[in-house]
């Protein structure tokens, strides 16, 4: 298409490849991770596009010790050589986790891996004979999910911090070419009525991530404002902004909704649609499709993938470039 110039729309038809991709990627990158004798946490360094591979992680995959994500400079107090440190930086660049790195690199923890595409990442691990995992480049981070949450679930388990899910995570990405034409068709008719909107996207507790996740992808492809949350917590706060405000017809909510979701919960979210028709505003169902837990996330994003993609070319914009991010990281360098 004319307006996507860096040709999108085959970035997220590819990107159920990526998946069977990362998992070979890392094969060989494994620690001594086993609780009983190991690390007793794992912290992954990454910000932006580069972080959402660990909401994924956390939202999907039971870990034996704790997995944390630092999407900031320097290192969390509690690390020490017995925490497991991986740094992701789909461009290698980002000069939050080059700090991250630098910082450890200073206290003399060895117990690191780096995943990139190359860049200055890259470059300090070979230097200090780190592990390094090196993704394909040429897309934007926040359409490289795929590698990195595969890159990362199969370091974990080869080191003994999940169990292998490996099989799981073949089948998605065999599942997902199945259906990738119906959630095109989907997402093509929602973007119609997101046009001149601001969605506002919730869920459970348990799926906020995805929910925020299609937050940023609204912000980067669509290059709009976009909100999220998740119920129960929105319904004792967050939904009173809405009771008297003028013009709700400017929102358009999204709810990302699962069969195993709470009967609680589910109730809230039929109650609080309604209650939203009443003051104007118009509330969309996504229903999370049934199999294994990656599958579940995996095809829930790759509807909001391209649902913000066709609503960048309902605004007759290339959904590729961030030139506002561009341009702040020129202003950094000042």
């Amino acid at each position: 298409m004319e307006l996507d110039k860096s040709n999108m729309r085959q970035v997220i038809i590819d990107s159920a490849n990526q998946l069977k991709e990362g998992l070979d990627l890392a094969k060989d990158i494994s620690f001594d991770g086993s609780p009983a004798g190991g690390f007793k946490n794992v912290v992954v360094f990454g910000i932006g596009g580069s972080a959402m591979p660990v909401d994924v992680l956390n939202s999907t995959v039971q870990t034996k010790i704790p997995v944390y994500i630092h999407r900031d400079y320097d290192l969390p107090e509690f690390v020490d050589k017995e925490s497991l440190l991986i740094f992701i930086s789909y461009s290698g660049n980002t000069e939050e986790v080059i700090s991250s790195i630098n910082k450890a690199l200073s206290k003399k923890i060895t117990s690191a891996v780096g995943i990139s595409s190359g860049g200055k990442l890259e470059e300090l691990c070979k230097e200090n004979n780190l592990p390094f995992v090196k993704v394909p480049a040429g897309i934007q981070p926040r359409s490289a999910t795929g590698y990195l949450f595969s890159v990362l679930v199969k370091i974990l388990s080869n080191s003994s911090i999940i169990d292998d899910v490996s099989d799981q995570i073949i089948e998605t990405s065999t599942g997902l070419q199945k259906i990738i034409s119906e959630l095109e068709e989907e997402g093509k008719a929602l973007a119609k009525k997101l046009l001149n909107k601001v969605p506002i996207v919730y869920s459970s507790d348990k799926y906020k991530e995805i929910s925020r996740i299609w937050k940023i992808k609204f912000n980067e492809n669509s290059k709009i404002p976009s909100f999220c949350n998740y119920f129960p917590e929105l319904n004792h706060n967050e939904m009173v902004g809405f009771s008297e405000v003028k013009n709700n017809d400017k929102f358009y909510f999204i709810i990302i909704k699962d069969k195993k979701d709470h009967e609680r919960n589910k109730k809230r979210m039929d109650l609080f649609s309604s209650l939203l028709k009443e003051r104007g505003s118009e509330t969309y169902f996504v229903n999370i499709k049934e199999g294994s837990e990656i599958y579940k996330v995996f095809s829930t994003l790759l509807l909001g993938d391209w649902v913000s993609y066709y609503l960048a070319l309902e605004k007759n914009i290339d959904p590729t470039p961030v030139q506002m991010v561009e341009e702040f990281k020129e202003l950094l360098k000042n």
